[in-house]
């Protein structure tokens, strides 16, 4: 098994998984005093940060409520008793620390000073643009990609371009369509695919009542962990499709504004993201509601009660969750290397679709995601309506569970999702 998950000499415990964005750190800690990753729960970040500073750094967590409460108080005396090259982790809970490490910054403090991960990104990237814009670099780092878990140590951003292509599928492990279902099963957290928690329905309970009863309820006080439970798991079995907030709503028994409140909570805190719809002047009569998707369907599988692999792959979400997998791997691609995937996807009021759309140096790249190991040219027929939105098609790609590259003709790639 060509991996970057080493079995240890003794104990049969799986060792560090080497991290896409550790590159991505070191570059941005060249050239910003202050660096921060931030991400979900439980995806690696302290890990990380922790391996890659080995003993240069200091390191305090404000989960230590001693450190948080002078931290909160009396920010100048916290960095004075913790000096630089500093690593501080779950800042969130003192963005007064924010202010301090700016006047250190403009006193001239030394590229790598201070490191920093939090749970809450998008609260915490409004807070330290607010108070360290243009003097912090902010990462964000999602749970483990397809690459990380079985590949040999490539991490580039997916690129329909037919030499990467074949460089990916270099980097990868391929699998047959029962062994990427059981990625899809497995997820991508860390705590899961290492091993050192084998039991996966008490890891995914345990994360479930972890994630509720501190980010959500860091950010929303007196909710009903079982209600936001069942709401987490109304969200999960529509992966993949155009979100009806209403009926998320009326399965949980909540309104439509709570609704839109506890989604917006659960794309705050890095379990979801959307695509929004591609459209512009020049091409009518598009949809306007965006897609959901989850990072890990690991979640989504234990949420929806599928209990092993074969029966995941023969269910009723299994097209669904495959492209809830793709559309996710090609994402946590660029999120890796510190850059943004302008991604889209398109349907119209006639059912044209495409299920996703890579903005990419002028061009519009479409992909189709089918759980297919024979795709047949038809698959790309909807491809062509980009050809009047004003940028040029660039080239396309059937990403299906066939095990071997190639292609439809010369403007569509075949694309196996085990090499994504």
């Amino acid at each position: 098994m060509q991996s970057n998950l080493i079995l240890a000499e003794r104990g049969g415990v799986l060792s560090y998984i080497q991290r896409g964005i550790e590159a991505t750190i070191l570059e941005a800690s060249e050239s910003y005093a202050a660096v921060m990753v931030t991400g979900p729960r439980q995806v690696g970040k302290t890990t990380t940060l922790q391996r890659l500073a080995g003993n240069r750094y200091t390191y305090v967590t404000l989960d230590d409520l001693e450190a948080r409460r002078v931290a909160q108080t009396d920010p100048e005396l916290f960095l004075s008793l913790y000096p630089p090259p500093l690593l501080i982790d779950e800042v969130q809970y003192a963005p007064e620390l924010f202010s301090q490490i700016k006047m250190a910054v403009d006193r001239g403090a030394l590229p790598g000073s201070y490191w920093m991960t939090g749970s809450q990104a998008f609260r915490l990237m409004e807070l330290a643009q607010e108070s360290l814009a243009g003097r912090v670099a902010i990462l964000r780092m999602s749970s483990l990609s397809q690459q990380e878990i079985y590949g040999n140590g490539r991490h580039e951003p997916f690129c329909l371009d037919p030499e990467k292509l074949q460089q990916r599928a270099k980097s990868g492990r391929q699998t047959d369509t029962p062994g990427q279902y059981e990625r899809v099963w497995k997820g991508s957290l860390p705590g899961y695919i290492s091993g050192k928690y084998p039991n996966r329905e008490i890891f995914y309970s345990s994360y479930l009542q972890s994630y509720i009863q501190r980010d959500i309820g860091d950010m929303l006080s007196r909710v009903d962990a079982l209600q936001f439970e069942d709401f987490i798991r109304a969200a999960a079995c529509r992966v993949g499709q155009m979100l009806n907030v209403h009926d998320v709503a009326v399965d949980v028994g909540i309104t439509d504004d709570t609704a839109k409140r506890w989604l917006r909570l659960m794309e705050k805190s890095g379990v979801i993201f959307y695509l929004r719809p591609f459209s512009n002047n020049l091409i009518k009569r598009t949809v306007k509601t965006p897609k959901m998707y989850f990072f890990d369907t690991g979640l989504v599988a234990y949420l929806t009660k599928y209990s092993a692999p074969d029966i995941l792959q023969s269910g009723a979400i299994n097209g669904a969750i495959l492209e809830n997998y793709a559309v996710a791997e090609i994402v946590k691609s660029y999120t890796n290397r510190g850059m943004e995937c302008v991604a889209h996807y398109y349907r119209d009021k006639n059912g044209k679709e495409i299920d996703l759309i890579i903005e990419s140096n002028g061009l519009l790249h479409p992909i189709e995601i089918k759980k297919t190991a024979s795709p047949s040219a038809e698959l790309a027929v909807s491809f062509r309506v980009l050809d009047g939105a004003g940028l040029p098609r660039g080239m396309g790609a059937i990403v299906c569970t066939k095990q071997e590259f190639s292609a439809i003709d010369r403007m569509t790639a075949i694309v196996p999702v085990w090499s994504l």
